[in-house]
């Protein structure tokens, strides 16, 4: 008894470190790569079991081992970068070579990856050691974490309550210090609302910032990959090696992805912040969250930032009737081979069926006026970014709800429509195409969490990251409010 709470005193210690300590620790050798490892490791399986953040976790011995490669490389001056040594677990939905790549779905379970996607190689050759995955929902598919693969993904603060999603696994495995960092992607919010939920940071980039090769290239998507993390600094650095440019992206940013690192410090005195709350009414929030994120404004304010309310000055239905439309499109394109399939229709989950459904139902016009209405939005956006540096809104109407339930029916009264209606907060962002940060902005009276979008003009990650470093600084609400259970 008396090793085993040395060693969870050990463990604490290093998964305490955040992640740019770590990586200057491991480089200055003291700490190895294989003790790393062990760290994480225990705690894993100590706290893991709990909320079931990580999922397809490789054996112990392997894992070991790849440390002590990595450990005889550094010993012998080789270093592969900032992530050398660091135990990382790659969101569900991403391909990692010789792992399953199972969506969350039956039909999947088995189908191991015979390559890593673009974002999960630049991250082992940057020197991470892939131990698993995170969980997320079926197919990625609502801000939710469950399937029927590998069950519920539980709230790091209050394991009665969802984690979010789609990055649910992700942000869970952050909070509790699972993970160093983590790696995410967002179409409806997925890199903003589970971290949202469990007081932790992530970073929707701009279209092409991390390329992704999808299996059509020259269309923009609406989903991209990005980063999470505890703390600014560990994001920007994670940026860094996700980030640049691709051939095989075509529209893939070509700015160098040394960009993100250095200091993020800045003097907020003057900053212009257009506070968007809930739309002039038209998005329903339950009781506090308008509340709390107005509150947590107050430290911009403090550091001298200028905060007024701003109006949209954009019919909100029409981007978002345009948004469902280009979703089924480009979601249910990718899952109609499967919906063609008698013998595999009825294995997709209800939300997977309507959004092939709603896709078949569209004309090519349809499309095209839709992308057209999305064009007009930024054209319209990057406007109000001539009065405002950045927009702010809350990044969920809800505060997490209790986990057995799949989305919210209602919202202060009103009746959602869709499964995803109910986080139609971060939808104005997506349609824009430009990044947007998850801060944390506090707690409710029942202790839990929520966040701010602090979103930008396109290609404005560095701003964001400057940002919110200032507000990290200011608030420190990562490090103030742990989870109790860690």
């Amino acid at each position: 008894m008396a090793d085993r709470a040395l060693r969870t005193r050990h463990d604490d210690d290093v998964t305490a470190l955040d992640a740019v300590a770590l990586s200057q620790a491991i480089h200055a050798r003291t700490l190895s790569c294989v003790a790393v490892m062990e760290a994480y490791l225990d705690r894993i399986e100590r706290l893991n079991p709990i909320v079931n953040a990580i999922v397809s976790l490789r054996e112990r011995s392997d894992c070991l081992k790849e440390a002590a490669a990595l450990d005889r490389e550094l010993a012998g001056g080789h270093s592969r970068g900032w992530m050398h040594g660091f135990p990382q677990a790659i969101k569900d939905l991403a391909a990692a070579k010789g792992f399953a790549t199972t969506q969350g779905s039956p039909l999947f379970k088995d189908e191991i990856a015979q390559a890593d996607a673009i974002f999960v190689a630049r991250m082992r050759e940057a020197g991470s050691i892939i131990i698993g995955k995170t969980n997320t929902p079926e197919f990625g598919l609502g801000s939710q974490t469950f399937n029927p693969v590998f069950g519920i993904t539980r709230n790091a603060y209050d394991q009665s309550r969802t984690a979010g999603g789609s990055s649910g696994g992700a942000a869970v495995a952050l909070a509790l210090r699972l993970l160093p960092v983590a790696d995410g992607s967002d179409h409806a919010g997925s890199l903003r609302n589970p971290a949202a939920f469990n007081n932790v940071l992530g970073l929707r980039p701009a279209y092409g910032r991390v390329p992704s090769a999808t299996e059509e290239v020259f269309i923009p998507q609406m989903g991209v990959a990005g980063p999470m993390a505890r703390k600014t600094r560990d994001l920007a650095a994670l940026l860094a090696v996700q980030s640049g440019h691709d051939p095989r992206v075509p529209l893939s940013v070509r700015q160098e992805p040394s960009a993100f690192l250095g200091p993020l410090q800045r003097d907020l005195k003057g900053l212009r912040i257009g506070w968007l709350g809930d739309l002039g009414g038209h998005l329903p929030m339950e009781e506090g969250v308008l509340a709390l994120c107005r509150e947590a404004l107050r430290a911009f304010e403090g550091l001298g930032a200028l905060v007024s309310d701003a109006s949209l000055g954009f019919d909100p239905e029409l981007v978002w009737k345009s948004w469902t439309k280009l979703r089924s499109w480009q979601v249910g394109a990718g899952l109609l081979p499967i919906y063609r399939d008698p013998a595999r229709r009825d294995r997709l989950k209800p939300e997977a069926r309507w959004e092939v459904e709603q896709g078949l139902a569209l004309s090519a016009f349809e499309v095209m006026q839709a992308s057209g209405i999305r064009s007009q939005f930024y054209q319209h956006i990057r406007g109000l970014f001539a009065h405002y540096d950045i927009l702010v809104l809350p990044s969920a109407q809800v505060f997490p709800f209790l986990a057995e339930t799949h989305w919210p029916k209602e919202i202060a009264g009103r009746p959602m429509d869709t499964y995803h209606r109910w986080m139609e907060t971060v939808i104005p962002v997506t349609m824009s195409g430009c990044p947007a940060l998850n801060v944390p902005a506090g707690f409710n009276r029942q202790g839990l969490p929520m966040g701010l979008q602090l979103w930008g003009p396109n290609q404005s990650e560095r701003l964001l990251l400057e940002i919110g470093q200032a507000y990290e600084d200011a608030t420190g609400w990562v490090d103030r409010h742990p989870p109790a259970l860690s």
